[in-house]
């Protein structure tokens, strides 16, 4: 197991996240905030679902150039422009998720901003990363 989940005693366990993530060494990637766009810059959708998915897609396709697996993912902060379409859409997002990253939960925030910098976007991820020497 590369990360160990730390869940302070009498502490109810999260649902779709860890509160904290203790890592083995290894070589760590930081990984800038990637949104629903293509490797071409290029948005397929204007709604949040495939667009989520792109952008869980990117992180992965850069970590996998970096010799990482989604399993070695520490840490995902996600800035979303809308609440009520991220709350309707969990189930999907749910699905998305565990197709690409298995039971994997790392340590993860939700942050819902006015605006993100490239129109349309709807959502960002960003995302550390330790993978084992």
């Amino acid at each position: 197991m590369m990360h160990e989940a730390i869940l302070p005693e009498g502490w109810k366990q999260p649902q779709g996240y860890a509160n904290g993530l203790l890592a083995r060494p290894g070589r760590t990637l930081y990984m800038a905030g990637q949104i629903g766009w293509t490797a071409q810059q290029e948005f397929m959708s204007e709604e949040l679902v495939p667009q989520f998915r792109q952008a869980l897609e990117n992180i992965l396709a850069i970590l996998k150039e970096a010799g990482g697996k989604p399993e070695h993912l520490c840490r995902i902060t996600a800035f979303c422009i809308d609440r009520d379409a991220y709350l309707a859409a969990r189930r999907e997002l749910g699905l998305i998720w565990r197709e690409l990253m298995g039971r994997h939960y790392p340590c993860m925030s939700m942050i819902f901003v006015a605006d993100l910098l490239d129109h349309p976007a709807r959502i960002e991820l960003e995302a550390t990363a330790v993978i084992p020497d």
